[in-house]
């Protein structure tokens, strides 16, 4: 896929993960949606790429919001790449505490939209905005790149909200591959495992040397810019589908 006068929206762009991802895709030629809630941060963002990005604020599991920035998308060019990366979590905790007190019900389901109604909502809608645009050479009219955890795969103690948010959107990732494919769209998921973040920066250096002696090969936290490499890998390889790939440096979560 030719990209250059196409558009890409990122939702949660003005994040870490999402601001290097929009860089990278804008590196590329694309015109890309900065889809955040945090607009100060995604205007200072946009300011910085000189006319290549523009800002859609707004609540990713909101329809209109959604129509939103898929229409500021359209404006631009054709949407062709959708970049799943808002989401997080709200509290944690155990399913049931060691002091026999059960987890709360409602940061749990907080933690699922924020991650699987977010991520679903916006891919749906944008699925429906590429099936009309013109197919390349391989039928191919989009590519969505959702963002998962290895915490999907292997949550530790305390994370069971986060990973089944997580687990979720990998489990999406093979059936969403298979409905659109009729329409030329492509998904896969990425799983980072722990991404040196502004948020992960921040954290004191006796967490940090925590963080990371698990990790195999680099033994460091993963940079935003990998993430945004990885994703343009994706997009730009028209035989990948359906797949969670792991960015990890060969981590394995241990049980906490």
């Amino acid at each position: 896929m030719n990209l250059r006068g196409r558009s890409a929206i990122v939702t949660g762009g003005a994040g870490g993960l999402g601001s290097a991802t929009v860089r990278r895709l804008v590196d590329n030629g694309l015109h890309v949606v900065v889809f955040d809630q945090n607009t100060d941060r995604a205007t200072e963002l946009v300011k910085e790429l000189d006319g290549s990005a523009s800002v859609a604020g707004g609540d990713v599991a909101s329809d209109e919001d959604v129509a939103a920035a898929i229409d500021a998308a359209s404006v631009a060019g054709p949407l062709s790449v959708v970049v799943n990366v808002a989401g997080g979590g709200v509290g944690g905790g155990r399913t049931v505490s060691r002091d026999g007190r059960p987890h709360d019900k409602d940061s749990f389901i907080k933690t699922v939209e924020l991650n699987v109604v977010t991520t679903f909502n916006m891919t749906r809608l944008a699925g429906s905005a590429m099936a009309g645009n013109d197919p390349d050479e391989d039928g191919q009219r989009g590519v969505v790149v959702n963002t998962a955890s290895i915490a999907g795969l292997e949550g530790q103690t305390g994370q069971v909200a986060y990973g089944a948010a997580k687990a979720a959107i990998i489990g999406m990732t093979l059936p969403m591959a298979r409905d659109l494919a009729p329409l030329g769209i492509r998904v896969c998921s990425i799983a980072p495992g722990t991404m040196g973040t502004p948020l992960m920066l921040s954290v004191s250096e006796d967490v940090r040397s925590r963080l990371v002696k698990d990790i195999v090969f680099p033994s460091r936290l993963g940079r935003p810019e990998e993430f945004a490499l990885l994703v343009e890998s994706i997009v730009r390889n028209p035989y990948l589908n359906g797949e969670n790939i792991r960015l990890d440096g060969a981590l394995r979560f241990p049980p906490r």
